[in-house]
């Protein structure tokens, strides 16, 4: 299965960001690409919910979404948007990842989990959650041969949630992402090999790379990692492009076979101590 990370640099505009995206799938698709991944907050980079609120569409009849979903029929294949900002009654937003299958239909979401809450020394400080508000399901959908587990970006330093995808069967598992550069630069390879090496699954991560309006900075090198942990395919710079990757799902198999860690895993309990 040929599979495809989409890194981009997202603006403001919905359109723009459209319009860039675009020809991209395209590229993708005429490579023999049948599943596209594109980064976190694909269709609007904004830094603050005052941001979002100004340009943010409603979920149903979104107009980016309903013209992705067209493209994928277009070109029957499966097109995973990252995630995209959903306004909530609460005046913040879901952070929601979607999936359209070849005939141009949904077929599953996924809501961010885990908020990067967090002060990076010598940058501002982070607050997801004063925007967004988490979900609270874990996902998994039929790709092909492949299962897919969702994530998104700050989920990968969370392995709980990436061995619940890996025992409910996910072989391939999504980390659309909007890294910071420091960040990006000490622990975005380093975390997403982990996170293959253990759930001894497909890992493809689909980044924001460079400069953007908003004057933030991502790091890019959206990257496909093997289940023995081995780099398939990287971007090794920060500018926008494809990055395509052959996996198989028998290579899946093979390793959960050489290191049964999923089968090994015991419960156990901590002592008082340690629960304090």
């Amino acid at each position: 299965m040929k599979i495809a990370a989409i890194q981009m640099r997202s603006g403001m505009d919905p359109d723009a960001n459209l319009a860039a995206l675009e020809p991209m799938i395209a590229e993708a698709a005429a490579a023999g690409a049948s599943y596209v991944l594109t980064p976190e907050v694909t269709m609007i980079f904004a830094e603050n919910r005052e941001g979002l609120a100004k340009v943010a569409a409603p979920f149903k009849g979104h107009p980016q979404l309903a013209r992705v979903g067209a493209l994928a029929q277009q070109y029957g294949i499966h097109i995973h948007i990252g995630s995209l900002a959903v306004p909530l009654e609460d005046g913040r937003f879901a952070n929601r990842s979607v999936l359209f299958g070849p005939d141009g239909a949904i077929a599953a979401t996924y809501d961010k989990i885990h908020l990067f809450d967090a002060d990076i020394a010598g940058l501002n400080a982070y607050k997801e959650s004063a925007t967004y508000r988490g979900g609270e399901a874990a996902v998994t959908a039929p790709l092909g041969e492949f299962t897919l587990g969702f994530s998104i970006c700050y989920d990968m330093r969370f392995p709980r949630l990436y061995n619940g995808l890996a025992n409910a069967g996910a072989t391939l598992i999504a980390v659309p992402a909007a890294f910071t550069v420091p960040t990006g630069q000490a622990h975005w390879e380093v975390l997403l090999r982990a996170r293959a090496i253990e759930t001894g699954s497909y890992v493809i991560a689909a980044a924001q790379g460079g400069q953007h309006a908003s004057g933030r900075a991502t790091y890019g090198h959206s990257i496909v990692i093997d289940p023995w942990g081995r780099i398939v395919a990287q971007l090794a710079h920060d500018e926008p492009g494809v990055l395509l990757a052959d996996i198989v799902p028998d290579l899946v198999t093979e390793v959960r076979g050489r290191i049964p860690a999923l089968a090994n895993a015991r419960d156990f309990t901590l002592p008082d101590a340690l629960q304090d």
